[in-house]
């Protein structure tokens, strides 16, 4: 088997194809395609049949999460009063 040099770099690469960016979004490769297909996550990118992500549009959709994600209530800290 050769190693290929970025599987070595201490760094994510800018093009990442399906299984890596869904690890790279720590989810399955089946919930990332669907969030895709839903339109949720970036559209692919073609170069000459290679199908890959742009790292840099999956952070800004990752971001848009949280938008949609309000902080979740701490039950035990309303019950014991405490303000956040």
């Amino acid at each position: 088997m050769t190693d290929k040099l970025q599987d070595h770099l201490s760094y994510p690469p800018r093009a990442m194809r399906a299984e890596r960016a869904a690890a790279y979004l720590a989810m399955s490769t089946s919930k990332f395609l669907q969030l895709v297909e839903e339109g949720r996550l970036p559209r692919p990118i073609r170069i000459d049949g290679v199908v890959s992500w742009d790292r840099f549009e999956l952070d800004a959709a990752y971001d848009n999460f949280k938008d949609d994600n309000p902080p979740r209530r701490n039950t035990v800290d309303e019950a014991l009063g405490i303000k956040r």
